[in-house]
């Protein structure tokens, strides 16, 4: 009887060995997952990061080209008022 309870503890332990064991193989799998995954993680936070700057750097451009345009359509204004003012006036007739 001795015998048995024996060969019934050193099968527990086994079983409990074998179970332990396969928990910790698939600890490794789900921490190469998880690598892999940070790491798409992380490349993907460089091109987010990377195309916010340009997103910026172009908002920046075209509020420059706004700037720009006003500035030249303010000149513009200007110059269309000398040119209607000097195509209203009477010709003037040359000397000589």
């Amino acid at each position: 009887m001795c015998l048995t309870k024996r060969h019934l503890a050193m099968a527990r332990l086994l079983g409990v060995a074998i179970v332990t064991i396969w928990g910790l193989g698939a600890c490794a799998t789900y921490k190469d997952d998880f690598v892999r995954v940070n790491s798409r993680l992380d490349q993907l936070d460089t091109k987010v990061q990377s195309a916010a700057q340009s997103a910026e750097s172009a908002n920046q451009s075209a509020q420059q080209a706004n700037q720009s345009a006003q500035q030249a359509n303010q000149r513009l204004d200007q110059l269309e008022g000398r040119v209607q003012q000097l195509e209203t006036a009477p010709r003037r007739v040359p000397r000589g």
